[in-house]
């Protein structure tokens, strides 16, 4: 599932702040409970990058996600330019089960 990291600005006591959700969606102000107040950015982590030590390990947040990310390892390269590349090939649909020990696909 998709995966965003959302910014909002509260339109009443202007005060900003993040939160995670599944989609692009508006939210209520934590400061001043204001409604419907929609982001004005958002980053995309469905797909992510990490270093673990000489490795580069593609995650990304599963179709069956829902109330967390519920990030799966899909693959270990030996560069960053590797990972996105393999990230930019992957089938939307593809689901990836936890698979120890997996290395450069």
């Amino acid at each position: 599932m998709a995966w965003f990291l959302n910014f909002y600005r509260c339109a009443r006591c202007r005060r900003i702040w993040t939160d995670e959700w599944s989609c692009t969606c508006d939210d209520e102000c934590p400061h001043c409970g204001a409604r419907d107040m929609s982001p004005f950015d958002s980053e995309n982590l469905t797909e992510l990058i990490e270093r673990d030590g000489d490795e580069f390990v593609a995650i990304r947040s599963p179709d069956t996600a829902e109330r967390y990310p519920d990030y799966r390892e899909v693959g270990r390269f030996p560069t960053r330019e590797k990972a996105e590349e393999f990230l930019a090939s992957m089938d939307s649909g593809f689901e990836a089960a936890p698979r120890p020990g997996m290395t450069d696909i």
